[in-house]
């Protein structure tokens, strides 16, 4: 797996729309363990079911703004997080098993509580791949991609996923892909 870390430059507007895709997607999330906390027998498919619900309610519409993979990567880490809790249960671990807390309750230091992961849809990098812009329903817009690795040797198909990190005071877009295979001559 290769991990590229970019920052993003834009304008003050746009940082203020990925926020709010930020905050959608950990809404996602809290509302996924909401449903497994008051649900007994509540499988992962479940969980995905309830991203498309909460899509079509009509009282949450920043929810369908979310583009529909970045719903789907939300309820995912939700359920992992629910997956370790019980793996943790059946290992009997000594000590705390890790019990799933929403996103605001963990340490604010905590490496991805604010982020929103996109798979194969919702943006679209340039063709020199110093740009990408975010075409879901939030409208982000473009920006600029400053790394220390140049991503234009990469092909689209090499990145399979695009993640918006607020770290600090700063907006980090970890690119997570294939690394290419070494040919032997």
């Amino acid at each position: 797996m290769l991990v590229i870390e970019a920052k993003l430059k834009g304008s003050q507007n746009q940082y203020k729309v990925l926020d709010e895709m930020i905050l959608a997607g950990q809404f996602i999330r809290n509302s996924c363990l909401r449903y497994w906390m008051d649900n007994k027998n509540v499988k992962r498919n479940d969980l995905q079911k309830l991203c498309a619900v909460l899509a079509k309610d009509k009282n949450f519409p920043w929810a369908k703004k979310l583009n529909s993979q970045a719903r789907q990567a939300s309820a995912d880490r939700t359920w992992q997080s629910i997956q370790r809790f019980y793996r943790n249960c059946r290992q009997n671990l000594p000590g705390k098993k890790g019990y799933p807390k929403f996103p605001s309750e963990c340490c604010a230091n905590k490496k991805f509580t604010r982020s929103v992961e996109y798979k194969n849809t919702g943006y679209k990098l340039s063709t020199d791949r110093k740009k990408i812009e975010f075409i879901d329903g939030f409208k982000a817009g473009v920006f600029e991609l400053w790394t220390t690795r140049d991503l234009v040797w990469y092909s689209q198909q090499q990145i399979s996923r695009v993640r918006v990190v607020r770290r600090e005071s700063r907006l980090l877009l970890p690119i997570l892909g294939q690394r290419r295979e070494k040919r032997n001559s």
